[in-house]
């Protein structure tokens, strides 16, 4: 008998009125020497207090500077005064049957944005979010009907992070001894919204993930995923260097200016010709195509054949996604024969092309699923005061 869904209401605190302090967290390490010596440190003493404080935050994951011993009294009392450890508030906790762990996570301003934690064995990724809805507005994804209403702050991304680490307990504790397991080893940004066009606080937000004095992620353990902002590409490649992976889902631009509609922007042949750069820009071993499964619209044996040919000679990986149907969605998931069929090809062709297991489905944390529950509830209001009229 499967394990029941459980769903977690938590109590949030009373928000305070504005305190006028600078929130450290999603700060690199030259923003927060600059605001610490703005703040009346010394300028000599400036990188050791950003390593310590950073240690702190980071690695032993504190919030209250008064649990700093190493810092002078003084100069603590001085951090409280000027500065805030702020993290976006966890509103809702569902759990999946398979593990899956979907949060409902509000931000400055009221809103709200969903967070994925995917347990695997040895591993755990967490999806993360870079905006408040999506102006991509791709026909098959659910997140594309919510209309984008601003860009995530670096802290607010950062703060993803720290927020599934204190659900997951996985902050380590002084003096106990040292633990290389990490319940989150991976991060996708593949939440909702487009990363690149909300570049600069994703790339400050990957710098703060990736020192390796505080929450220590390679950036090979972390992707990014693009529906093909062109101009950004080898920016990400020169100043973020993670994995990239591409929202491809089409072999033809008829069909993907409908599935991905930034194609009209930015056609195949445009994106195709800025990936061929990235392995050597960043070092990377190769790029993921994610290709969603749509039935009769882009699984047919001519479309591997012709996305075989498209992407040949990119060092690259190809993930088949099994369509995660929502309500009222305008397409039904490719059956599991053609799946592998088209697998098959692409297989044969000497391109790696792992069928995505869908996790999560019972709690809408599926791919291309997440949806922020008060969108969701103000959509239905305005469909039913649309009736009543």
């Amino acid at each position: 008998m499967n394990a029941p869904i459980t769903q977690d209401v938590l109590t949030l605190p009373r928000k305070l009125p504005d305190s006028g302090r600078v929130n450290i967290v999603g700060l690199t390490r030259g923003q927060l020497r600059e605001a610490l010596i703005a703040a009346g440190t010394p300028e000599k003493q400036a990188k050791m207090r950003v390593g310590q404080v950073w240690q702190w935050i980071y690695h032993w994951g504190v919030r209250d500077f008064a649990q700093m011993p190493n810092l002078a009294k003084d100069y603590r009392a001085l951090l409280a005064e000027k500065f805030e450890i702020a993290l976006p508030e966890i509103v809702t906790r569902q759990i999946s049957e398979d593990g899956t762990r979907k949060y409902l996570v509000r931000i400055a301003g009221g809103h709200e944005v969903e967070t994925v934690y995917i347990p695997e064995e040895g591993r755990g990724t967490l999806c993360v979010s870079s905006q408040v809805g999506c102006t991509l507005t791709c026909s098959f994804c659910h997140t594309g009907t919510q209309k984008l209403v601003r860009n995530l702050t670096a802290g607010e991304i950062v703060g993803q992070l720290m927020l599934a680490r204190d659900d997951l307990g996985e902050w380590p504790l002084p003096g106990a001894p040292k633990d290389e397991t990490r319940l989150v080893s991976n991060i996708v940004l593949m939440g909702m919204g487009e990363p690149l066009y909300n570049f600069d606080a994703v790339r400050d937000a990957m710098k703060v993930c990736m020192d390796n004095e505080g929450l220590s992620l390679s950036r090979r353990r972390i992707t990014l995923s693009t529906s093909g902002v062109v101009p950004e590409i080898a920016r990400t490649a020169e100043e973020i260097g993670c994995q990239l992976a591409v929202s491809f889902h089409a072999t033809t631009d008829e069909v993907r200016n409908v599935l991905v509609p930034i194609n009209k922007r930015w056609n195949i042949a445009t994106l195709l010709d800025a990936l061929r750069d990235y392995p050597r820009l960043s070092n990377s071993e190769r790029i993921t195509f994610e290709y969603v499964m749509l039935a009769g619209v882009n699984d047919s044996d001519e479309d591997a054949h012709r996305l075989v040919d498209l992407i040949r000679g990119i060092p690259a990986k190809i993930n088949l996604i099994p369509f995660n149907e929502w309500p009222g969605a305008p397409y039904k998931r490719s059956s599991n024969n053609r799946i592998h069929a088209f697998a098959d090809i692409i297989y044969k062709a000497g391109y790696a092309s792992p069928i995505r297991t869908p996790r999560g489905e019972d709690i809408m944390a599926a791919c291309g699923q997440l949806k922020s529950a008060t969108e969701r509830g103000r959509k239905s209001r305005a469909e039913i005061a649309a009736e009543v009229g």
